[in-house]
């Protein structure tokens, strides 16, 4: 169903893979195609029901003979099929879509389920194994509920041993759907003698809700995709699904086959096959779904994962959580990523320094990477007397005659006292550095410059490489920014530092390496 999607359409080999995926995650049911519908759909569940093992193999097929035939050709050479016929069963569809009475789609929906059963009776030529044939009534949540349940007996007796029962439009609300299955339980008198299944689709955000609400009211399958895929807002997510039965597992008291360790595996095979992504905050599978940024539920995580994780990531086949380091990161995660990171028995006064820093970077970028937090902790242990330290910049440039300007404010530590000058250059890196040698007095000549991007995007961390000439000493400066001007007037400006601490020169040389 999940493939009936705008942009999931999948070729034989695609669906082939994903198979192969679905049994190491041990669905019970693999509902591989249409096989009327094309050739290529043919193919796809003839291929899937010979090639994968483990697994029942299963072909949908309209109430028709025709149909059904078809889906049995491609199955038999299966060692598990079954034949899922459906017919709707709504009085909107029943008159408008097939212009028929409630009598003549039962007949249609028993004699769709009594040539289903004498074609998987045969026996199977692999395996000698006996096919089972599942009924649905389609739009079955908007149907007349007395009718409903003559159908239901009716398949029933017909001999379909799976009865689904679908909210195909997503109508249903969460109790109702609930009491529905609850009704059916109650009122048709063989249905012990068949599984009764669900199929909910999330039109109004319900799927899982409603087929779990269903379990609780006696269904034993529920048909779902990798992803939550499907018609239009699509189908209940078999992650969601089955993480919520794991992780309340004492309030559903049920079992089930899957292996919850492929379900990651799964999503990401499905996105690389179909080349569609999940939403960030998606439950379970999204990227966000293992990540904590806030201050509060990082300090938490850190004492003890389980007091802002619900399950772990291992359980689903994650490697890990992540503390995702922005601007409501706190302290603890700064330095548990330091530590991370390779910076051990760093002092307090450098650590502070760092996530001063840091704060100020995450309110520039959405997201500080780890090769941001390396570069502002390599600055700060940088061996380099900060006699000078830029406080403020602001430069124009542009083309056709418009002449490159900077204007710094650079604050002497060694007096407290800021100075702002103004310059023209070649271009703004020119212009501030022309600047900063007219307040600091040591004018020096630019010999090497290199940028380069720390981390990606638009709002990546931009590191600045300089050589600078101080009369016969040529020193080396670095620094990083969002900003590549101010990086480089940073970097000219460390430079200038080192270059005043004659007794540092060399050491600090090497360290700004």
């Amino acid at each position: 169903d999940g493939e009936q999607a705008p942009g999931f359409s999948m070729t034989i080999e695609e669906k082939l893979q994903m198979a192969h995926q679905l049994a190491k995650l041990k669905v019970d049911v693999l509902e591989a195609g249409f096989p009327i519908a094309s050739e290529g759909d043919f193919e796809a569940v003839q291929r899937i029901a010979k090639e994968v093992e483990g697994v029942t193999v299963c072909g949908l097929a309209r109430a028709s003979k025709k149909d059904i035939d078809r889906a049995w050709e491609a199955l038999r050479v299966g060692k598990r099929g079954r034949i899922h016929t459906f017919i709707a069963t709504s009085d909107i569809h029943i008159e408008k879509k097939f212009g028929k009475t409630r009598d003549e789609i039962l007949k249609m929906a028993v004699s769709a389920v009594e040539h289903a059963v004498s074609c998987v009776s045969e026996k199977n030529g692999n395996a000698g194994e006996i096919g089972e044939v599942e009924f649905s009534a389609e739009d079955a949540f908007r149907s007349d509920r007395h009718f409903l349940a003559d159908v239901v007996q009716a398949c029933i007796e017909a001999g379909a041993t799976t009865i689904n029962i679908p909210d195909t439009v997503g109508y249903a609300i969460t109790s109702e759907f609930a009491d529905l299955i609850a009704y059916l339980h109650a009122e048709v008198p063989n249905i012990s003698s068949a599984v009764i299944s669900v199929h909910c689709h999330n039109d109004l955000g319900l799927a899982v809700s409603n087929s779990l609400a269903a379990v609780q009211q006696g269904a034993r399958q529920i048909e779902c995709t990798i992803n939550g895929i499907g018609e239009r807002a699509g189908n209940a997510a078999l992650e969601e699904v089955v993480m919520a039965m794991s992780t309340r597992r004492h309030f559903f008291n049920l079992s089930y086959n899957i292996c919850t360790e492929e379900i990651y595996p799964a999503s990401r095979k499905l996105i690389a096959i179909t080349g569609v992504n999940v939403q960030p905050n998606k439950a379970i599978v999204g990227d966000n779904a293992f990540a904590h940024e806030a201050g509060i539920h990082q300090d938490g995580f850190l004492k003890d994962p389980s007091t802002y994780e619900i399950m772990t990531p291992q359980s689903i086949g994650q490697k890990k959580s992540s503390l995702v380091l922005g601007k409501h990161s706190g302290r603890h995660a700064f330095i548990d990523r330091l530590e991370h990171l390779g910076f051990h028995n760093v002092g307090e006064e450098e650590v502070n320094k760092g996530f001063f820093r840091f704060k100020a970077l995450a309110d520039k970028k959405k997201k500080v990477y780890d090769q941001d937090i390396i570069a502002i902790m390599c600055e700060e242990q940088c061996d380099v007397e900060q006699f000078f330290t830029l406080e403020a910049l602001q430069t124009s440039s542009g083309s056709g005659g418009i002449c490159p300007t900077a204007t710094v404010l650079v604050k002497d530590n060694r007096t407290g006292e800021t100075y702002q000058d103004a310059a023209i250059g070649d271009g703004p890196v020119d212009a501030a550095c022309k600047a900063i040698d007219r307040i600091t007095g040591t004018p020096g000549e630019l010999t090497a410059y290199q940028i380069r991007s720390v981390t990606v995007g638009k709002d990546a961390l931009g590191e600045a490489s300089i050589r600078v000439q101080f009369g016969d000493c040529e020193v080396k400066g670095k620094a990083t920014s969002t900003d590549v001007v101010e990086a480089s007037a940073k970097a000219y400006l460390n430079a200038v530092n080192i270059s005043i601490d004659g007794k540092r020169s060399a050491r600090g040389e090497n360290s700004a390496v």
